[in-house]
This record gives C-alpha cells, structure tokens and sequence, in this order.
C-alpha cells in the first residue's frame, strides 16, 4: 500500500502541547490556560513565565533585558554598513550568544532579543546604542533602547499588549521549526535562530506593513469604498483580511485593535485610528459581497500595522519585533520538546528513478 503523503505535513498531528490552543473555526486562542483576552491584561515578563510554567520549567522566569556581548555589537555594526535587513541582522546577533543550559539559554534570548533589534535600528540611522534601563521592563526597555528617552506608558502598555498577543501560536512554521532543531539534542540558541530563519519567510512572518498602507492609501473614510471595490475588481489581495486557520474573526485582532483604540486615543494620533476603523468596516463589507461565504474576517496583521506604527516603528522592524513576542513561545516549546525527549524524524516518499 503507498504511503499517503501530506504535503506541508497538513493535517499530521506532530506534538502535544499545554502552551496554545488555536481553534480556527470558533476563533479562540487559548495561551498557557488562558484565554487570549485574560492572557492580554499580564505584562510580557508574566507571560513568559506562565509558558515556561505550562512547558515544566520550575525555576523562576527572572526575565531581564541583556546588554549585548561587545563581538555582537560589532556584529551588528558591520551588518549596518552593509545595510542587511533586520532580520538577518537579528539572525546573525542571535547566533552569537552563548550559554551554560538550557534555562540560562532562554532567560538570555528572551532578554536580548529586544536589544539586538534596537542596538541594529540604532545603528543603521548613524546612533550609538543604548544599554538597557534596568528599572525597565521589557517593552518600556525596547522603546528606551530605541529612541533614548523613556516612553509615554500608553505605549509601553500598547507594546506589552502586542508582545503578550504574539506570544504563542501553535505549532507554526517556526515554533515546529525550533522544536525539531531541539529534537536533536541541539542548544536552544541554536534551536531559536532557527525559528528566526523561518519566520523572516513572507508565507510565514506575513507583511503586516501593507496593510497600513493601504489604510494610508485610502487617506479619508469616504474614498474607502470605491478604491476598495476598485481592488477587489482588479483581483487584489486586501491586506489584512483573511487567514488561513481563522475562519472567524482573528481574536487577536480585537485584542489589538482595543490597545490601538486605548494608545490612540490617549497617546496618538486618534484620527488615524478612526480611519483605519472606517477602512476595516468597509473593507469587510466589500469582501462579503465579492466574495460570499469565503469568511474573509479582519486578521492580526491590520491592528498590528496600526499600533507599531502608532508606536514610532518604521515597517523594516515590524517582524523583528514580532520576535521579540514570539521567543517567548518558541523558547517554552524548545522547553516541551526537550521534556518529550523524541527526535522529530518524518519520512519521505521516493519518487525518482530507480536503478535498472
């Protein structure tokens, strides 16, 4: 009997988990046991050590943002010269650090991972980097490192809410990826600039930076319609409508959207809020009746454009600074596979010549 073959293993059951539940078709995200609007309302620091809790680590999370190695920030300095996009930037840095365990090995990437991406933006605009403040959580320390100066606590509560939202998503690309390097016996750091690789891939890290500009495209709410309609005609893509596992509404999507309404409207720009809002009404309408029944609902791209935008963040840094939220799952899962103590080994089926 021939093997079955499930291309982009669809379908095959690799792992158990007790880290995230994503559930497509009732659009819920479930996080180390809590819902993903609960989830929302810890800090970053408390979401990781509720993951590594729920992946069987014991010793406290004790996360704090690093300072970088000097031979990182030369790293980093001569890829600025060069100009490499961030994410290799962030690859090449990540590649660098170095570890005693496994547990050193994840407090050391969670609490780098957002220098490196500052020290490198620093970097390409001509700045030194900054140390990281150590009164300074996490995503307060991000914004320091970035622009020199302490930020305004609505966006440092807008940028906690992200990292928290991106925390963990399943078993995608890249958490599977970081989970069958540490399959091998491999370190952690190598099994997490692993999972940067594969997030840095367009089907996996997605764009979220078009989406904005679309909304900036349209610029008023009552132009919406037509340069909407115009776009389906001509078979565009609307940028941060539809995906591929929720079938509903992406629940991070309004967890997102709530934080950019709070930012916004205390520390922003609120106009833009508004019209992305009007754009996304529209866009949602517009979609159900080109396109019916093809439940094309609002994704976690759209809001996140909109809040790192409203953060200060050029597009280069949006999917770095995704993985900043992201380490946090890939460092529990790294964690989980380490406990199940199994090589992830698949097979393949031959379909070339054979000998005569």
């Amino acid at each position: 009997m021939a093997a079955r073959v499930n291309l982009g293993l669809e379908g095959v059951v690799a792992a158990e988990t007790r880290l995230s539940l994503v559930d497509g078709e009732r659009g819920e995200l479930v996080v180390a046991g809590l819902p993903l609007e609960q989830l929302a309302l810890h800090r970053y620091e408390d979401v990781v050590a509720l993951l590594w809790e729920a992946a069987g680590v014991t010793a406290p999370a004790r996360i704090e943002v690093a300072a970088l190695p000097a031979a990182t920030v030369e790293l980093l300095r001569a890829a600025a010269e060069r100009n490499v996009d961030p994410m290799d930037a962030l690859r090449m840095a990540a590649g660098t650090l170095t570890a005693h365990d496994d547990l050193a090995a994840a407090r050391l990437l969670v609490g780098s991972f957002q220098t490196i991406v500052a020290a490198y933006a620093r970097l390409t605009r001509g700045e030194q980097p900054i140390a990281p403040n150590r009164k300074l959580g996490v995503a307060a320390n991000y914004l320091y490192m970035l622009n020199g100066s302490e930020p305004h606590p609505e966006l440092v509560r807008g940028l906690d809410v992200y990292l928290t939202t991106v925390a963990d998503h399943g078993l995608n690309a890249s958490t599977f990826t970081a989970r069958v390097i540490a399959s091998t016996g491999s370190d952690f750091v190598s099994a997490i600039t692993g999972a940067v690789g594969a997030l840095k891939g367009p089907l996996h890290g997605g764009a979220p930076g078009p989406a904005l500009d679309m909304v900036f495209e349209i610029g008023a709410a009552e132009r919406a319609e037509a340069v909407l309609r115009a776009k389906v005609a001509r078979g565009e893509r609307l940028m941060g409508f539809g995906h591929r596992i929720y079938k509903v509404r992406d629940p991070r999507a309004d967890v997102l959207a709530a934080a950019a309404a709070r930012m916004f409207t205390r520390a922003g720009d609120s106009k833009l809020y508004e019209l992305a809002r009007a754009v996304e009404a529209t866009a949602l309408r517009v979609l159900e009746e080109a396109k019916p029944g093809r439940r094309l609902q609002t994704n976690v791209e759209f809001y996140t454009a909109l809040l790192l935008h409203g953060l200060g963040l050029p597009t280069a840094l949006f999917t770095p600074t995704f993985a900043i939220g992201r380490v946090a799952g890939w460092t529990a899962h790294c964690f989980e596979q380490r406990a199940a103590g199994r090589l992830i080994r698949p097979q393949s089926v031959y379909v070339g010549r054979l000998p005569a």
